[in-house]
C-alpha cells in the first residue's frame, strides 16, 4: 500500500508522493485549516487590531451564524466581545509594565494558586479522617422488583451471605 502521509492541520491521510504532498500543503482547504490552527494561539492585541478593522457581518448579527465560520472576512464580535476583548488588553498591558518597572508580582500569580491548593489539600486530609459511611446498595434505575431478580443478582443480606461450615476461615 505504501506510506501515507497525515497532516495534523486537516486531520486526513493521503498516500505520500512528491505530488500528493505538494497538491495538499498548496491546497485551500489546507491553508485554511493551518491559518485557523495558529489564530487559536494569537495574543490578544492582534485579535483586537484585526477585529477592529473589520465591518460587521451582517448574516452575522443577523442570524447568529454565517456560512464562512473562521474564514468570514467580516467581524463576528459584537460590542460587549470587543469591550472584553479590549480590557484584556489593557490588563496585559499594565502587566507587562508592572513587570518592565521590577514590582511584586500583583495578586493572583503561581504563588497565590499555591498557597490556596495547600489549603484545600489539608482541608482535604482533616476531612478524610473521619470515617466515610458506605452508601447503601441500590440497583439501577429500570431493574424489575428484588423478588423477581434471580439469586445471582439479588443483594447480599445486611449480614452478608452465609458461608458454608467447611469454608470458614479459621
Amino acid at each position: 500500500m505504501g506510506k501515507r502521509y497525515f497532516c495534523d492541520y486537516c486531520d486526513r491521510s493521503f498516500q505520500d508522493n512528491l505530488h500528493n504532498r505538494k497538491k495538499h500543503l498548496n491546497g485551500v482547504q489546507h491553508l485554511r485549516a493551518k491559518r485557523v490552527w495558529y489564530d487559536l494561539f494569537r495574543d490578544a492585541a492582534a485579535i483586537l487590531q484585526e477585529e477592529q478593522t473589520k465591518k460587521p457581518c451582517r448574516k452575522f448579527l443577523q442570524t447568529g451564524q454565517c456560512d464562512f465560520g473562521s474564514n468570514c472576512r467580516f467581524s463576528h464580535m459584537t460590542e460587549q466581545d470587543l469591550e472584553k476583548l479590549s480590557a484584556q488588553v489593557q490588563g496585559e498591558k499594565r502587566l507587562k509594565e508592572l513587570q518592565l518597572e521590577g514590582a511584586d508580582i500583583p495578586p493572583g500569580t503561581i504563588e497565590d494558586w499555591l498557597e490556596k491548593r495547600a489549603q484545600r489539600l489539608s482541608a482535604a486530609q482533616s476531612n478524610s479522617a473521619l470515617p466515610e459511611k458506605p452508601a447503601p446498595f441500590q440497583y439501577p434505575p429500570g431493574w424489575p422488583p428484588v423478588q423477581d431478580l434471580p439469586p445471582s443478582l439479588q443483594a447480599p443480606p445486611p449480614g452478608g451471605w452465609p458461608v458454608p461450615p467447611g469454608l470458614q476461615w479459621g
